[in-house]
């Protein structure tokens, strides 16, 4: 539930959309190209977990006296980080639900519920875990949740499959391998977290105009050989 102190003003009719995928090298892109950067963040993460595996690490062949300090540290250490989190989150989220009022568009975003047990099923190492872990993104989409509501804007969260292996212009299938967005059919390399976020844009454009759905749907043209020549895309 979302408590406000105050009655939040009625969203806007909207035939617009801001496009929003989050992730983890970069905390935030929009479909507008905005991006906010997880590197210096990693950094700082990475620096609270090898103090606290030092601390830990201290505390396991030291006195009682000793145990019990490098416990209170360990958990100072853990509510800064995540008051760290928080701050970063806030300013985030609000600089996108305010963009999102100043075009009057609808926030169009994935919605991330259990996005942490599926990615937990891929093999990876134990500090790609940790950082994947660590990092609240579903806290920030809940921040956008709330500050939508309290600025007058509408959030719209859509399923999640495909939306980063899709390629915004032709809505063939590429290949993303980490930051880099390969499509086969226009033969074009791009940012991922973008062209994922411009996909976002398509969707929500595809619930708030009328016959929206026509933007997800492409037809190709072939030569008299049958060879596909250029994918065309139903969309202005």
């Amino acid at each position: 539930d979302i408590q406000l102190e105050s009655i939040p003003p009625k969203p806007a009719q909207s035939q617009d959309a801001l496009g929003v995928d989050l992730g983890r090298t970069d905390i935030a892109v929009t479909s507008e190209g905005e991006k906010w950067n997880g590197k210096d963040i990693t950094q700082i993460r990475d620096k609270y977990s090898r103090v606290r595996a030092q601390l830990q690490h201290k505390a396991s062949k030291g006195t009682r006296s000793s145990r019990r300090r490098c416990r209170e540290l360990v958990k100072r250490l853990a509510g800064k980080e995540k008051r760290f989190q928080k701050q970063v989150n806030h300013f985030v989220s609000k600089r996108i639900v305010l963009r999102a009022v100043e075009l009057k568009a609808d926030i169009s975003m994935e919605d991330l519920t259990g996005i942490r047990d599926r990615t937990n099923r891929k093999p990876r190492s134990k500090s790609e875990r940790r950082r994947s872990n660590s990092w609240a993104c579903y806290q920030l989409r809940q921040f956008v949740a709330y500050k939508a509501v309290k600025f007058g804007a509408k959030l719209l969260l859509h399923n999640p499959a495909w939306s980063s292996q899709t390629h915004h212009v032709c809505l063939h299938i590429g290949e993303r391998k980490s930051k880099v967005f390969y499509c086969p059919t226009c033969q074009v390399r791009e940012d991922a977290d973008e062209n994922a976020a411009k996909v976002l844009r398509l969707m929500g454009l595809s619930i708030n105009q009328p016959r929206g759905s026509e933007l997800l749907s492409c037809s190709l043209s072939y030569d008299a050989s049958g060879l596909l020549k250029t994918p065309l895309l139903a969309a202005g």
